[in-house]
Formats: C-alpha cells, sequence, structure tokens
C-alpha cells in the first residue's frame, strides 16, 4: 500500500522543490561536529546519494521490501505449513493456504502495481526533482516523535475509513469486498485490494510524512514500518515475538486483524485496539493452535446473550402488531 502511497504522494508535492531541501539545515542541521545516535546508519548513504536522493527510490525501496518480507511468508504457507514449528503458531490451524489462492493474489497484486504504480512513478521521476539529502541524520527524539505521531494519525484515519467502507453498502460491494474475498489470511493478502482503496489509503500514508517536513531517513523508515505492519496483520500465525503478546494490550496484531476477516463488523483499526474498544467494535481474537482465550469466549456469551434479546425483542413487536390486527378485524 505504501508503495503506491509514495509516487501518488509524489504528483502532489512536485512544487515543494527541496521540501526536504531547503529546509533541512534550519531542521536536521545542526552545529559543526555534533554527532546523533542515528548517524552511523545515516552515514551509510554515503557514495549512494544519486541512487537514494531520486524520486524513484521510495518506490523501489517499498515494493522491494513488501517482496522480501511477503516471501518466506508464502514459502511457509505453501511448503512448510504441517512442520510443528509453524502449525503450532497458525491461528486458524485446519485452514491451509493453497496456491491458487496466493496466485490470485499475486496477480492482482502485480496487476494494480503495473497499471496504476508504473505509470505514476514514470511521471514522478520525469517532474519531481532530485532529493539532496541531509548530511545529518534526525535527533532520536525527533525521529521517535514523528513516526508516533503519523502513526496514531493514520491509524485514526484508516478507522474511519475501514468503519465507513464496511457499513455503506456500496462501497463494500464495489470496493472492500475485493479484500474480503479472503477470510483465511495470508501474506500476499495484504494488498489484495482495490485501486480505490489502495490510492486512497496509500495516500494518507503519504501525506503524514510531508505534512510533518520528515527527514528522508524518518520517510524511509515510516514507510517500511507500514509494510512490516500490514503483512504481520494478514500473515495468518501469532508468533511468540508478536508485539500483543509483549503486555501490549492496546496493540492490535495479527490475531485481531485475523478475526476481522472472519467477523468483518469488528476491528476495524489497523494498528491499535482503541478506537475500536471505544465504539464497541473490537472482538478478541483467536491465539496460536486455534485455541479462543476466556476475553473472547466472555465477547461469544455477551454476543449471543444480546442477539437472543434482540430477537425476544422483535417477537414482541410482532406479537404486538398482530394483536393490533386481530382488534382491528373484530
Amino acid at each position: 500500500m505504501a508503495d503506491l502511497a509514495v509516487a501518488v504522494g509524489a504528483l502532489f508535492t512536485q512544487d515543494r522543490e527541496s521540501s526536504n531541501i531547503s529546509d533541512a539545515k534550519s531542521i536536521f542541521e545542526a552545529e559543526a561536529g555534533e554527532w546523533r545516535l542515528l548517524q552511523p546508519v545515516w552515514d551509510m548513504k554515503q557514495g549512494y546519494e544519486v541512487y537514494i536522493g531520486s524520486p524513484m527510490f521510495p518506490i523501489v525501496l517499498n515494493v522491494s521490501f513488501y517482496l522480501l518480507l511477503v516471501t518466506p511468508f508464502s514459502i511457509i504457507d505453501l511448503f512448510l505449513y504441517d512442520w510443528p514449528i509453524f502449525k503450532n503458531y497458525k491461528i486458524l490451524p485446519d485452514e491451509y493456504v493453497t496456491w491458487p489462492q496466493v496466485k490470485n493474489a499475486m496477480v492482482l497484486t502485480l496487476w494494480n502495481h503495473l497499471l496504476y504504480l508504473l505509470p505514476i512513478s514514470l511521471a514522478q521521476w520525469v517532474w519531481q526533482p532530485h532529493l539532496e539529502l541531509p548530511t545529518l541524520a534526525p535527533g532520536l527524539f525527533e525521529f521517535f516523535w514523528h513516526q508516533i505521531v503519523a502513526l496514531l494519525i493514520f491509524d485514526l484515519f484508516y478507522f474511519v475509513w475501514h468503519w465507513y467502507h464496511h457499513y455503506n453498502r456500496w462501497l463494500y460491494r464495489h470496493v472492500h469486498s475485493v479484500h474480503h474475498q479472503y477470510y483465511v489470511c495470508s501474506s500476499w493478502v495484504t494488498q489484495y485490494l482495490h485501486p480505490w482503496e489502495l490510492i486512497s489509503v496509500g495516500f494518507m500514508t503519504t501525506l503524514l510524512p510531508l505534512l510533518f517536513n520528515f527527514h528522508p531517513f524518518t520517510n524511509f523508515c515510516f514507510m517500511m514500518f507500514n509494510v512490516i505492519v500490514s503483512i504481520e496483520d494478514h500473515i495468518g500465525y501469532d508468533f511468540p515475538w508478536a508485539p500483543h503478546r509483549f503486555g501490549i494490550g492496546f496493540w492490535g496484531g495479527a490475531i485481531k486483524h485475523d478475526m476481522h476477516h472472519q467477523k468483518p463488523l469488528t476491528n476495524f483499526q489497523p494498528h491499535f485496539n482503541t478506537w475500536d474498544r471505544l465504539f464497541g467494535t473490537y472482538c478478541p481474537g483467536i491465539t496460536a493452535g486455534g485455541v479462543k482465550p476466556k476475553e473472547l469466549l466472555e465477547w461469544e456469551r455477551k454476543k449471543k446473550e444480546k442477539n437472543a434479546a434482540a430477537r425476544a425483542q422483535r417477537q414482541r413487536l410482532i406479537e404486538m402488531q398482530e394483536k393490533k390486527a386481530e382488534k382491528k378485524v373484530n
């Protein structure tokens, strides 16, 4: 999603020559001799500035990074799914990912890239100026502050976007239902999207770094982090190193989004679960090995009680209407 976003965003910022150049000294540069914790990493760009500063670099970075991450999970799903080290952590252990499913997702993903990403990328390469990279890396506080702010804003934006594309029947039928053709998640499902979803959500991913005038290094890391999180949401595995396992109660992860594909009117947030809990759309996820935690069992019990009460209420209304009809007849 982020790769197309980078390309789309560039078309709206072509007039900002030096958007990260003219402000670089006032925002990112420091007094001579100052050393920053991220400097050794940023210095790895030396000798490659002509490539990293190219308008095409963010796109190449995102596409290659996405392919790098989905490949090992595709191998696991297709060839190693019965190995205990993997099957024990599969969220739906009795559901298998097949080659036709993977091929179908790959075809649509690559088709979207060729039909939409490639033309935009070529336009970006022609119209957007080469980026002159700042000498100094971003400060550590600035780096994390920008990451956190952008992550929180994007999370809220996508929650609203996602909720609306489920409750608006036309948008769901013609746009978001494409993604929900897959009940069982796998890594390639991450970008199995309708073009409108790819562009609209992806544009927000690009817009935030531009609004906050990210350092290029911060921007690259933000895009890569979004790729990591998006794929982790769709892998269909609850691995021991998953963030939600480390007491991060507000983080969603694979088990939360996997449940969204099972119960589409729940779990609309992409990263956290705060807004879902606040608006009553949160549903606990199934954990490794297909185990339902106590929180999910309690959620299902309350849901059954709520549905039973609703059915009883509807039945009472029907009976009242029938009695009124009988009185009119008599």
